[in-house]
Formats: C-alpha cells, structure tokens, sequence
C-alpha cells in the first residue's frame, strides 16, 4: 500500500506443492536496484527467472559507471513487455508481481501478471490476498495514513489470511 511519504508491502514466507505445505521460509520480496521492491505471488521457479533477468538488467547499470540506475517505473514497463511477449509465445511466467519503490521522492506501486496486464494503484494485492485483503484495504486505507497506520493495517490483512 501507498502511504503519505512512502509505500510498503507484505507477504507470507509459505511455498506449497500442491496442498503440502513445502517451504516455509521462502522469501517473496526481493530488491532490485537502489529503489525498487519486486513482490511475487505464483510460481517460485518463474520469480527465481524474473529476478535473474532483473538482477541482470540492474549489473548492467552498475557496469556502466555513470550514476543511472533504472527507477520503479522502467523496472515495471520491462516487466509488462516480458511477460506479455511471453504469453505470446505460449510460454507465459506464472506470477502477479508487484513493483514497488521510489522515483523522485514519489511513491510507485504498479501490479503485473502473468498475460502482461499492467496497472498502478494506491493498494493492491496478489493471489488470496486479493479476495480477502482487498476489501479491509478498502475499508481502512485512506490516502495520508502514516507509517504505523500502514504496517497495521498490512499486519491485519495477514493476521486475516492466516
């Protein structure tokens, strides 16, 4: 969720196989660049691909040696374009991610799944937490809630999920 000066997000640590409870401490957000959150819900396998292309894109920047690195936003248009090039070709990346960070001292959230459907958003939420968190959110978000407004309202959305 967006809040006033910042954005944060939430996720489990639970990958399952099926109804086995496998992996228990999985991490599903991961930094990329100086600015940037990617969170994933869906495939680990295919987050473990898209991380490796963006942890990619990000050396490359760091190679260059001329103080650009890429914002929230080109991380998000790249991740559009990928994974709506690669449902194309019939062999689509099974995730919804959320691309979270900073660009000029102004918060980005943006949501991109699987068939490369792409918007942002004040909150959003993947998977289950889309069905259940999605409406406390609305209930409770309101555009300049502070920082412990919005870790408790996150730590709600869990604690409801679990």
């Amino acid at each position: 969720i967006k809040y006033n000066g910042g954005v944060m997000l939430a996720a489990d640590t639970l990958a399952s196989y099926g109804s086995l409870a496998r992996y228990k401490d999985v991490r599903r957000l991961k930094q990329v660049g100086k600015n940037t959150l990617i969170g994933a819900s869906g495939e680990i396998s295919d987050f473990q691909t898209i991380m490796e292309m963006l942890e990619t894109m990000d050396q490359s920047d760091l190679n260059e040696d001329d103080g650009y690195r890429k914002t929230p936003s080109e991380y998000f248009n790249y991740l559009r374009a990928v994974l709506y090039q690669r449902r194309g070709k019939g062999n689509p990346l099974w995730n919804q991610l959320i691309v979270a960070g900073h660009n000029n001292n102004a918060p980005f959230l943006g949501y991109v799944d699987l068939i490369g459907t792409a918007y942002e958003e004040n909150f959003i939420a993947t998977g289950f937490g889309a069905y259940l968190a999605i409406p406390l959110i609305r209930e409770k978000w309101y555009a300049d809630m502070d920082e412990g407004e919005a870790r408790a309202l996150l730590e709600d959305c869990l604690r409801v999920m679990f």
